[in-house]
């Protein structure tokens, strides 16, 4: 059963969802404070909302690399010398290699519910199939594309007056609840992945991850 009790953020922008993070773990009960953020970019909000928090902070860029996985070596180690117990994918717009998937649970958000619509274009895509209810995933990240195992999902209307940036705009409102409420249960219960399953809290079956 593994805790998520330190948390290491990855952002690329705006760090919503890391604020939302950082407000939530200011309380001790909540269980899981992050203790760095890292980001693949100079000059972001993220990078701003976490310094103002006093908390750590590091970039690695892609482009200061030769190879690919050179990066994805600097970026597993950097994030190793926090200690981790869990990683948190929140808006960051790079894929994680091998180094950090085989080294740490991460976990990550998806504006659908998956396995429908996968990608960047998660939004734009159930909008233009005509679905009623799209929503919102939080997922443990593996080496494809919205492919892990899912942690938790919500749902979300869509309205007949929606557009992509209306639509989405309400599904990150969820979202960041939903991240939230997730990253303090496993924090504080603990969880088991057993293939695809993954159960929170002291739940029979599943192996430790």
């Amino acid at each position: 059963m593994s805790k998520a009790g330190r948390l290491v953020v990855l952002v690329s922008g705006s760090g919503t969802n890391l604020q939302a993070l950082l407000d939530a773990s200011a309380d001790p009960s909540y269980g899981a404070r992050v203790v760095a953020v890292g980001a693949d970019r100079d000059g972001i909000e993220g990078l701003a909302r976490a310094s103002k928090a006093e908390v750590p902070t590091f970039v690695e860029k892609l482009r200061d690399y030769g190879t690919r996985a050179d990066w994805d070596a600097a970026i597993a180690a950097k994030i190793a010398s926090y200690e981790p117990d869990l990683v948190v994918s929140a808006g960051f717009m790079k894929i994680l290699g091998a180094p950090t998937l085989d080294a740490f649970p991460v976990l990550n958000t998806h504006p659908a519910l998956l396995p429908s619509f996968p990608g960047a274009h998660g939004v734009r895509d159930a909008l233009a199939h005509g679905v009623k209810v799209t929503g919102c995933t939080v997922m443990l990240a593996d080496s494809g594309i919205d492919t892990g195992p899912i942690v938790a999902q919500e749902a979300v209307p869509v309205r007949p007056e929606d557009d992509e940036a209306e639509l989405h705009e309400r599904i990150k409102t969820v979202e960041r609840r939903l991240l939230v409420d997730i990253v303090g249960r496993m924090a504080r219960e603990g969880w088991t992945v057993s293939g695809r399953i993954v159960r929170i809290g002291n739940q029979s079956g599943g192996e430790s991850t």
